[in-house]
């Protein structure tokens, strides 16, 4: 989905107090957790934002499902979009408070949070 999406990530996170927030395919969907971001597979950036309504806004979606037919959107002619389902930049976009959060792929989030050209071109 890189390609398609027009840089190098495939996935977000936001990291509030140290914990990662998320919806993952490998842990079920909407969860948070513990992640090393010091091994050099992250690239970090800091986002001005209401770090209280996204932390909540995770809390009260947590074990929600993964997005999966959301995420195939980007590559296939349709997009679906189920509220009790979400995949990982679409969650953030979501607790970001960012308007049509089902339509953001993760090169997409970080074009809106102002990540520099240089980290979209590195793909």
């Amino acid at each position: 989905m890189q390609w398609w999406t027009r840089g190098p990530y495939s996935h977000c996170e936001l990291v509030i107090d140290g914990l990662c927030f998320s919806s993952s395919l490998r842990d079920g969907g909407v969860r948070v957790k513990r992640i090393d971001l010091t091994t050099g597979r992250w690239d970090v950036v800091t986002v001005q934002a209401d770090a209280q309504h996204a932390r909540d806004w995770f809390y009260a979606h947590l074990g929600a499902g993964y997005d999966a037919a959301g995420l195939l959107g980007f590559v296939l002619p349709w997009r679906t979009q189920d509220r009790r389902r979400w995949f990982c930049s679409e969650a953030c976009a979501e607790a970001l408070l960012m308007p049509e959060s089902w339509a953001i792929s993760p090169n997409g989030l970080a074009r809106l949070v102002g990540v520099a050209d240089d980290l979209l071109t590195k793909a």
